[in-house]
């Protein structure tokens, strides 16, 4: 299973124009043309393009950051990725090829193809812990969640001028490239260095009157609600990235992204197994011995569980469809009840006669050492 982060070598808060540049670069390394014969330069250049695929997309790209590769193929995302050959990468990235293969592609990147600058500065990643009941994860959960965080400045639009974005002047310095190229001269030839514009900041642009609420930021502190759609089946230790809900970016940059971490809440009566769940149930000698219908906790209520007459401590019994629901599955996981037989204390002299007699009998004959089964296997047999 491959990370398209890695693959393509950018962070997961990356901007378009930073995953389609890195997607150009791996591109250019690993085209056929350059690698003429050599599978694992077709190999990663296809990887490659798989990756530009999803990243590139906005609605793939958050349905990959919250479920990954598997999120792409279940029902809830119900698309595939990949390509047959080829031609069919040249075909769906003509934008960044610069036409069919062969044609544009090299001259495309090396012929100085105007490079895209996005407003402002991007807005940090924030980070928030969302704990969750079993109850709520088995069926999956709308929640809200108050955060203090930049949003973007009403008064200027974001723009961080007095007046609004109108009132933005284009930087003399670098004309609005946000970029100063200095050209040095050495016995090896001549040298071209680009830089950050000192004066604007590499933002292109320059304010004459900051907004007097925000200070010339573009942003400001608010507080905000946030709705998170949990899906059914999540773990703890799970993350699901809420892209453009963090921090504003300064002045017009993009916002950074929420990442809500999940955080199971123990439970009372459950332990989690995947999507099964163990509970631990005691039962008296009699009832292990005669049978008996007892009522167990389930998470949507209460339910009845027959013991059968001669029940073992340590037997493990199955309720189908109690446990949690799967992630990107209709599937349903069952709950599981390892039975203990409870050994009374303080007991009268009465009952003392009474076990002494049950001693005596051949009914309380014990089995040969050695053929128990472990919880773990009575936990596989439960459900063949």
């Amino acid at each position: 299973m491959s990370d398209y982060y890695k693959v393509l070598g950018v962070e997961r808060d990356a901007s378009a124009d930073e995953i389609k540049r890195a997607y150009r670069k791996k591109a250019l390394q690993n085209h056929p043309d350059r690698n003429p014969g050599d599978k694992a330069a077709e190999s990663r250049f296809k990887e490659a393009a798989v990756a530009y695929e999803v990243l590139s997309d906005s609605e793939k790209r958050s349905i990959y950051d919250r479920y990954g590769e598997a999120g792409l193929r279940g029902s809830g995302g119900g698309q595939q990725t990949g390509f047959s050959d080829i031609n069919d990468i040249f075909s769906a990235f003509s934008d960044v090829f610069g036409g069919g293969r062969g044609s544009g592609m090299f001259g495309d990147f090396f012929g100085g193809a105007q490079r895209t600058r996005e407003k402002g500065r991007p807005g940090a990643t924030m980070r928030r812990k969302l704990p969750l009941t079993l109850e709520e994860i088995a069926t999956g959960v709308e929640k809200q969640i108050k955060i203090r965080r930049l949003a973007s400045c009403g008064e200027c639009e974001g723009s961080g001028a007095k007046g609004g974005p109108s009132q933005l002047n284009t930087c003399i310095t670098c004309n609005g490239s946000g970029e100063e190229r200095r050209v040095r001269q050495t016995a090896l030839g001549q040298f071209v260095s680009v830089s950050e514009c000192s004066r604007c900041d590499g933002e292109g642009q320059t304010i004459e009157d900051k907004c007097p609420e925000c200070r010339g930021q573009g942003r400001k502190e608010a507080q905000s609600t946030i709705k998170i759609n949990v899906p059914a089946g999540v773990e703890d230790g799970m993350t699901i990235n809420l892209r453009g809900q963090g921090h504003a970016g300064i002045r017009g940059g993009r916002a950074g992204d929420l990442r809500i971490e999940v955080r199971e809440k123990a439970h009372d009566y459950f332990i989690r197994r995947g999507s099964d769940l163990i509970y631990n149930l005691e039962i008296s000698f009699p009832d292990a011995a005669l049978g008996a219908d007892i009522e167990v906790p389930t998470l949507t209520g209460r339910a009845s569980v027959t013991i059968d007459p001669g029940t073992q401590s340590g037997k493990v019994l199955r309720m189908r469809g109690k446990g949690l629901g799967q992630l990107q599955s209709s599937r349903i996981g069952d709950q599981l009840i390892r039975v203990h037989v409870w050994t009374p204390q303080n007991l009268s002299d009465s009952d003392k006669d009474l076990l002494e007699k049950l001693r005596e009998s051949s009914a309380s004959n014990t089995p040969k050492q050695g053929k128990g089964k472990s919880f773990f296997s009575k936990v596989k047999d439960a459900f063949v």
